[in-house]
């Protein structure tokens, strides 16, 4: 793959936790940027969640605070919380599907390449919608898991279909290694920086 290739990365956080999860691995998320550095000029990598109200004590926080200091554009928002009405249990509601469709459209004409990181079926009419611009779409989830986490229409949709378990011994580590722990925070920022987008930039 040519070195001007240019690419953006976007990380559907909950729906790629689910699938690691089943699949019983943990991402790497310093070795997934060197990856895709490794295969074009990464302008962009996203990484999309929500955060409970009480975020200071939210587990996911050291994650998203190495990430936002270690080369990644991290989107959060507010989950709701409501109580559901058959069962009377507490359950928080949140979805950054938007977010991620408003800034892949943004940058759908200064890449030639989008990866996604999501089985979400939903995100099939945004994959149609780059596309008619010229951009490829590599879609990355996985089959491997019952059920599979990748919706079909998606997967089908998609240019490039990447399962997560071909991604596993280059981006992958053991649950017991946990990014974000209290070492890695106490570790200086890596000198990654973003990709500068130009409104002269074009796609190849």
């Amino acid at each position: 793959m040519s070195s001007l290739e240019k690419i953006a990365v976007f990380i559907d956080g909950p729906n790629l936790y689910a699938s690691t999860k089943a699949l019983g691995f943990d991402i790497d998320y310093r070795r997934l940027l060197g990856e895709f550095h490794s295969r074009g000029t990464l302008l962009r990598a996203f990484y999309y969640t929500t955060v409970s109200e009480d975020q200071e004590y939210s587990s996911i926080r050291p994650l998203i605070d190495w990430l936002d200091y270690n080369g990644y554009t991290v989107v959060t928002k507010l989950a709701k919380e409501f109580v559901d009405a058959t069962t009377g249990r507490r359950k928080m509601r949140g979805s950054m599907d938007v977010e991620l469709a408003v800034n892949a459209m943004e940058l759908a004409d200064h890449v030639n390449q989008i990866v996604l990181f999501s089985g979400d079926g939903d995100f099939r009419s945004l994959v149609e919608a780059v596309q008619r611009r010229g951009v490829r779409v590599t879609v990355v989830s996985t089959l491997a898991s019952q059920p599979p986490m990748v919706a079909d229409e998606l997967r089908r949709q998609a240019d490039v279909f990447i399962d997560l378990t071909e991604l596993k011994t280059r981006v992958g580590r053991a649950p017991a290694e946990r990014q974000g722990s209290r070492e890695m925070r106490q570790q200086p920022p890596q000198a990654t920086t973003r990709g500068s987008i130009n409104r002269g930039d074009q796609v190849e």
